[in-house]
């Protein structure tokens, strides 16, 4: 399908009333929910086409009720249940990433990286952290809303040859109200996130456009002041001295090729990023915290390496976090595209010396390119860690993805890692891992997925993340759906009833067991219900702390658990959902609740709260905990300009509340003011400790401004 080369020039005034958008015809549009296929209950007149620097869409959205549109929310990157409409575009057409571009009738910006061909198979396939440079306008009147994208073919990584551009496309529009997504082209619904999936796209084709190199520098300047309690045993009481601080960096963006890009970094600085969300441990295992930092987005997919649930050889939070406390990186580059019919992924980064901790360097390197099919690939990863006392750790792997027929894929990943003083080097042995995994990739009908993983008791990628070592697992992921007629209220019901296993390698027994039935039904209306029952072993040699400071002594332990969950629409100004389940727990019990309700009254405010709460008992040796962990998240805008957003945590297992809020004007793209407030505070603070913890364990205020420069 040829786009449409625009004839004239186009205002971005959110009105697509110019007569260069008369000769581009409207995408043909089909309901994909929530009824497949159903008749379109508004007009919609969605059109795409280019020029020399940019692509366009200009939207035109009817509504026959147009004061029922709903605008939720004013806040970047937040959908809120809003009326959207959106583009998705696999610039590569590699038919597994996409750069996923949404709007909302207040001209409220999104935009989401897509990997692994929208599937969950391997984790999150949507970064939705990830930005680049684009502009909207929109406007509103009695019979609709409507709007003008448009993006810089600067900002869309694409292979030209001789000038002509082949990439997939994907546009929608929801009528949130009706829980209605009209889409283009006509994806069946097979699979959870079809809507997104390049590989089902549109296969487009744009004529006369030429690589471009452009050159972005992004300077920044920081200041503030932190406060920082600590006890002086000499007086006997705690004091609180001030630290100043005054930085400034630099950043470099430069793309040799259409697909190819060079980030430089110099004294990097991630003052503006969100704070981690305060999580509950009730495991023997480390907890997972995904990437928020902005430099290390782009493109990031292409350096996925999972090797089972969450762990991965490669985890960009190892650079310049340790115990979740930031080190000052003194700089790095990083390259990421396509060179030829190479994916390709390079970073170097070396951090300071803080404390014991000595100045490190991180090296990754990873290459991919599709075989066979449009969506299979192999690749290789290599990463290094050398600190500057001479300690090194170097972790290589192999992985292909192959996909033999229909919706079936094979996946094997094999990785090897050496540390200092490790002794055995020998490929296969006590440092590697294997994994092997067959799945049926689909929604609707039987789906299955199986996993092998070995891993053995030297495995340790320095750069990566894992939940345990020296096991071999087993899991298997049957599963049925079926899509309900139009007559009901349900859309879909499936049945799965997965299981997990896994083995000590020492001696061949079994570690951990978990399996469950799961029963789900989504309504038309958008909402999901989800019953669980679940039963879990666990054979635990050597006992251990859970949050809260209760103990699980050793021992072999079933305990089966029943879940209830509701998940709300997306598509509602108020959205309850909610989980809670009851069963046993190791030697005795726990009840658990979990509500993550969100509440939009205006475009300007989103209120949500996150609520965990654990009822557990050992009666038997008179242990007990209540554990709550609540997160309130207030977020607030003016316009698409001034936001703030603040985040508040508590969680009575550390008797501590933190406070994370984070002002930003944005007077355009790349051009950026932030005023950042954080503060953690005691709430366990007893009269007859002396001397008495104070209320303020730290504070800080920072403002930093970040001013790019296109050259």
């Amino acid at each position: 399908m040829r786009l449409t080369r625009l004839e004239g020039p186009i205002r971005l005034d959110g009105h697509p009333d110019e007569a260069a958008w008369a000769a581009v015809p409207p995408l043909p549009l089909t309901m994909y929910t929530p009824t497949f296929g159903g008749a379109l209950t508004e007009r919609t007149e969605l059109r795409v086409g280019y020029d020399d620097h940019y692509l366009y869409v200009g939207g035109r959205m009817y509504d026959s009720e147009a004061r029922k549109i709903r605008t939720n929310t004013l806040y970047r990157d937040r959908y809120s249940g809003d009326d959207i409409i959106a583009i998705v575009l696999d610039t590569y057409d590699d038919r597994q990433t996409a750069s996923w571009f949404t709007i909302n009738p207040a001209g409220t910006r999104i935009d989401r990286a897509v990997s692994n061909d929208a599937e969950f198979a391997n984790g999150e396939p949507m970064n939705q952290n990830w930005n680049t440079f684009w502009d909207v306008a929109t406007s509103q009147d009695d019979s609709g809303w409507y709007a003008e994208i448009r993006i810089p073919l600067s900002s869309l990584g694409f292979q030209d040859v001789d000038g002509r551009v082949t990439m997939g496309l994907i546009a929608y529009r929801v009528v949130a109200r009706k829980n209605e997504r009209q889409l283009f082209p006509a994806i069946p619904p097979n699979w959870d996130m079809g809507y997104a999936k390049p590989s089902q796209s549109q296969r487009v084709v744009l004529e006369g456009v030429h690589s471009k190199h452009p050159l972005y520098l992004t300077p920044y300047a920081l200041g503030g002041v932190t406060w920082e309690t600590t006890l002086d045993t000499a007086q006997g009481r705690y004091l609180r001295p001030s630290d100043r601080t005054g930085e400034a960096g630099l950043d470099l963006r430069y793309s040799p090729t259409s697909n190819l890009s060079l980030d430089l970094t110099v004294n990097t600085d991630f003052a503006q990023v969100e704070a981690d969300d305060q999580q509950l441990n009730l495991t023997r295992f480390s907890l997972f915290f995904p990437e928020k930092r902005q430099f290390f987005q782009e493109r990031s997919a292409i350096f996925d390496f999972t090797t089972g649930g969450s762990s991965r050889l490669f985890h960009s939070r190892t650079i310049g976090l340790a115990d979740g406390e930031p080190i000052r990186i003194l700089g790095g580059a990083r390259v990421v595209g396509r060179a030829g019919t190479w994916d390709l992924g390079f970073l170097d980064m070396q951090t300071a010396r803080r404390d014991t901790l000595a100045s490190e360097n991180f090296g990754v390197l990873r290459l991919r390119r599709g075989i066979f099919n449009a969506n299979s690939t192999v690749g290789a990863m290599v990463t290094s860690r050398i600190d500057a006392e001479g300690r090194h750790n170097v972790a290589a792997g192999f992985d292909a993805v192959v996909r033999p027929l229909g919706n079936e894929y094979f996946t094997v990943r094999y990785a090897q890692t050496y540390t200092t003083g490790s002794r055995n080097r020998a490929l296969g042995g006590e440092q590697s891992l294997l994994l092997l995994r067959w799945e049926r990739r689909n929604q609707i009908g039987p789906g299955y997925a199986a996993e092998f993983v070995r891993s053995g008791p030297g495995y340790d990628p320095g750069m990566g993340f894992i939940f345990r070592s020296d096991f071999t697992s087993l899991e298997l992921r049957p599963r049925y759906a079926w899509l309900i007629g139009p007559r009901t209220p349900f859309r879909s019901v499936s049945v799965g009833a997965p299981g997990h296993s896994y083995w000590r390698n020492q001696d061949h027994t079994l570690e951990s067991l978990d399996w469950s039935f799961q029963v789900a039904a989504e309504l038309k209306t958008g909402q999901t219900l989800n019953l669980t029952f679940r039963d879990n072993y666990e054979s635990i040699r050597e006992g251990f702390e859970i949050s809260g400071g209760a103990t699980v002594e050793p021992g072999n332990y079933w305990f089966p658990q029943v879940e209830l969950g509701l998940q709300a629409s997306y598509s509602g100004t108020f959205r309850p959902t909610f989980s809670a389940g009851a069963g046993k727990f190791y030697d005795g019990t726990r009840v658990y609740l979990s509500a993550r309700p969100a509440w939009n009254p205006t475009r300007y405010v989103e209120l949500g709260v996150d609520y965990d709460y654990n009822r557990v008992r050992f009666a038997e040796r008179g242990e007990r905990l209540d554990l709550h962990v609540v997160r309130l998240r207030v977020q607030t805008a003016l316009d698409v300009h001034l936001s703030l957003a603040t985040l508040l945590q508590y969680d009575n297992a550390v008797d501590a509340v933190g406070i994370n809020a984070r002002l930003r004007y944005n007077f355009a793209e790349g051009r950026d003011l932030w005023l950042v407030y954080n503060e953690d505070l005691n709430t366990d603070r007893p009269l007859e400790v002396m001397p008495r913890l104070p209320g303020t364990q730290r504070r800080a205020f920072l403002i930093k401004y970040t001013h790019t420069l296109g050259l």
